[in-house]
């Protein structure tokens, strides 16, 4: 006898063995329809997988996110198939699903073309009306090994050389086609229907290492209507119209260069931004009761050695190896160097919560494969804060940060912000009461923050439970940013105490918070989501200041002094150009803000005022003028 729990607490009980397939049937004829895959105690299978012993069961239907990601998996296979019938030299290596799509690296001596992606998406579409069964085999090693190593197929062997003795080699089959997957896939390739597209080209080293082959990365997005898949491909149109490299170029910003991978050369109007960046967060964080502090951006292994990150995060740390044979780091996180800070002196319970903040810069050794403008850098600003607390501070506490980082989101002109909140994993430190109050506290703060939040069971840190904050910018794509996190661990391992009532050392609760997560991601998400048009207060020129012609360059520079006697950030663009040419010049570069000067302007005391985005312009006297643009900031 098999007892089966569904989702909603019912079971159903069968006398022997049964499959995702006939579980969906004895549930309904419509599941059993859209059903693509089941997943069994939280593991995803195909639907002809047996269930032999009493289990947690769930019907995967295509219109789930768990579902939509089968397909697209489905679909990078279909898109291996299609290549690999189109270029019969070409070596397949590996094709997972990735969020709004999929990808698969190919290895083929000549490029790929733009035109090859059309063949390529009409191939697969014939794949697709075939509707081929997905069919899994389990597949002796050597037998493995020696089938791709015979189809020429190296870095498939070389996967398979890789995976551990006690693991399944998985083959799936479509028609005469073969791969190495673990599954799971659909039932057949028609599931994935015709509503995907072919996006783009790119290169990827074998495995992220640029000392490896670059191939060929095709990207390829697939949904379940029409209209999801044309929303999809205009986000991404106006995605490429807002680009921040783009603009960043434009607006004369920042630049990168290959001599300093993943880092930013911030010209002056780009550090100009940033630092008022920076300031309004130090101006928000005084007021909320944190101290600002600063440590070293090296610090000797030892204490990444004490702090765990050694263990866990050596591979993308940047070590340097001294002459007196020492090892340093420079610092991925903040975290060990801003408890330093605390262990100076003794704490009192009366002390807590005790919160600092520090705008630090870590270093990451990311992939240059992985690197992306300032939306994944190697060297970056944290916004890090930690509030050392005791065990009954850690709800308000989370409730104050969360509060405080959509206040601060609400400022910039995010409103649709959703949070997750991740509990207890397996692998864990900590006792269970702490647990609890911590997930607790959490969770409550979640709650009371009045916006959609959702529950990802077991994927807390393994130092203690976590919420996320994830925005939606103007073209509707999400960004993960803010973050608190509850850790018990760190201040056991780098002795972090205080004093409580009795006279007796305790270890503090650790709160780390990051309210933009990294400044320069952030600043990057700004000039797409405003689309370089910054608000007032942020623009890197409020006012360019524009002449009709020289004869007006005196009056010119007298409204520039007054401009500048209020703070105003400006450009006086005093060149030998037609007014039209300068507006221009001047709108493309995002200036919210041009003041227009000739003859009329320079007889009446006045400027003409002309904002971006708005169509009637102002005439306005000079005093009235700063008036009308003070209100702006």
């Amino acid at each position: 006898m098999v007892s089966i729990k569904l989702p909603d607490g019912s079971k159903k009980s069968f006398s022997s063995s049964i499959n995702g397939n006939e579980l969906a049937k004895s549930i309904s004829s419509s599941l059993s329809k859209s059903a693509i895959a089941v997943s069994i105690n939280g593991e995803l299978k195909d639907l002809h997988y047996e269930m032999n012993k009493d289990c947690d069961a769930e019907i995967i239907t295509k219109d789930s996110d768990s579902g939509i990601e089968i397909l697209r998996h489905d679909a990078a296979h279909v898109m291996a198939e299609a290549v690999k019938s189109l270029f019969p030299d070409v070596q397949v290596t590996i094709g997972p699903a990735i969020e709004n799509g999929f990808y698969y690296d190919f290895s083929k001596k000549e490029p790929f073309s733009p035109d090859d992606l059309i063949k390529i998406e009409k191939k697969m579409l014939e794949i697709i009306n075939k509707n081929e069964p997905f069919k899994r085999e389990v597949w002796d090693r050597k037998k493995a090994i020696n089938y791709f190593k015979d189809q020429g197929e190296i870095y498939k062997t070389e996967i398979i050389k890789d995976i551990p003795n006690k693991e399944e080699i998985s083959i799936y089959k479509q028609g005469k086609f073969l791969d190495l997957c673990k599954g799971p896939h659909s039932p057949s390739t028609g599931k994935i229907g015709k509503f995907f597209k072919l996006i783009k080209l790119a290169g990827a080293y074998w495995r992220g290492d640029s000392n490896n082959e670059m191939l060929q990365r095709i990207y390829g997005t697939a949904w379940l209507t029409k209209k999801d898949l044309d929303n999809y491909l205009n986000i991404l149109e106006e995605a490429e119209k807002r680009d921040h490299r783009k603009l960043g170029r434009e607006m004369n910003l920042f630049h990168f260069q290959e001599e300093s991978p993943g880092s930013i050369f911030w010209h002056s109007k780009g550090w100009d931004v940033f630092m008022r960046l920076q300031n309004y967060l130090r101006e928000k964080q005084t007021e909320a009761g944190y101290e600002e502090i600063n440590t070293p951006d090296m610090l000797d292994r030892s204490l990444w050695e004490k702090s765990g990150h050694w263990e866990k995060f050596k591979e993308n740390m940047f070590t340097i190896n001294t002459k007196d044979k020492r090892i340093f780091a420079l610092k991925p996180m903040n975290c060990p160097g801003c408890i330093q800070i605390f262990n100076q002196g003794i704490k009192s319970y009366k002390d807590l919560p005790i919160k600092i903040s520090e705008f630090g810069k870590v270093h990451r050794f990311e992939p240059s494969g992985a690197v992306h403008g300032m939306m994944r850098v190697r060297s970056f600003t944290q916004d890090d804060a930690h509030i050392f607390c005791t065990e009954d501070q850690i709800t308000q506490e989370c409730i104050e940060v969360t509060n405080l980082i959509l206040k601060i989101y609400k400022d910039f002109g995010f409103s649709n912000i959703k949070i997750n909140f991740s509990d207890r994993p397996k692998k864990r430190v900590g006792e269970n009461k702490i647990w609890d109050k911590s997930e607790k506290a959490l969770l409550k703060a979640a709650k009371e923050a009045g916006v959609e939040y959702t529950i990802n069971k077991g994927e807390g840190a393994f130092y203690g439970p976590k919420i996320d904050f994830t925005l939606r910018d103007a073209i509707n794509r999400e960004w993960q940013c803010g973050t608190v996190q509850v850790d018990f661990n760190l201040p056991e391992r780098l002795n972090a105490n205080y004093i409580d009532e009795k006279g007796n050392k305790k270890k503090p609760v650790l709160i780390h918070r990051a309210l933009f997560g990294s400044l320069e991601r952030f600043l990057g998400i700004l000039i797409e989501h405003y689309n370089g048009k910054f608000p007032f207060w942020l623009a890197p020129t409020q006012i360019a200041v524009c002449t009709i012609t020289e004869k007006f360059n005196d009056y010119g520079k007298k409204v520039c002094e007054k401009l500048k006697e209020v703070g105003l950030k400006l450009e006086f663009d005093s060149r030998n150009e037609k007014i039209n040419y300068k507006i221009r010049e001047h709108s493309h570069k995002k200036v919210p803000v041009i003041f227009i000067i000739g003859e009329k302007e320079e007889k009446e005391n006045s400027v003409t005022i002309r904002e971006l985005s708005v169509e009637n312009q102002k005439f306005l006297e000079i005093d009235k003028a700063i008036q009308h643009i003070k209100k702006k900031i």
